[in-house]
């Protein structure tokens, strides 16, 4: 099933959230900056994973929103709660915010 993201809007702002987040002094001393960002298209991550590339998919809508309609294999953290989760997010390979 192909990937459709209608909500690129939403992953410039959870990709700009993040970076804010990152500027906090203590979100520093904890956690080094991401080695890339990159903004990927759909028809792009759809290739890639159709190449079997391993993808942490995060879709970052409310819970209610996941339920409802999500990406298989992706894992549910909302935007509200991205920086106290920040954990459960891989520091290795991609890692695709929608």
């Amino acid at each position: 099933m192909p990937v459709r993201l209608r909500f690129f809007p939403l992953v410039s702002a959870v990709l700009g959230a993040m970076l804010v987040a990152g500027a906090s002094p203590g979100v520093l001393a904890q956690t080094p900056p991401p080695s890339t960002f990159e903004l990927i298209k759909v028809d792009q991550l759809n290739a890639l994973l159709k190449k079997g590339a391993h993808a942490q998919l995060i879709d970052v809508r409310s819970r209610q929103e996941y339920l409802t309609r999500h990406i298989k294999g992706a894992i549910s953290i909302p935007l509200d709660t991205i920086e106290l989760r920040a954990g459960e997010v891989s520091r290795q390979g991609l890692v695709v915010l929608y």
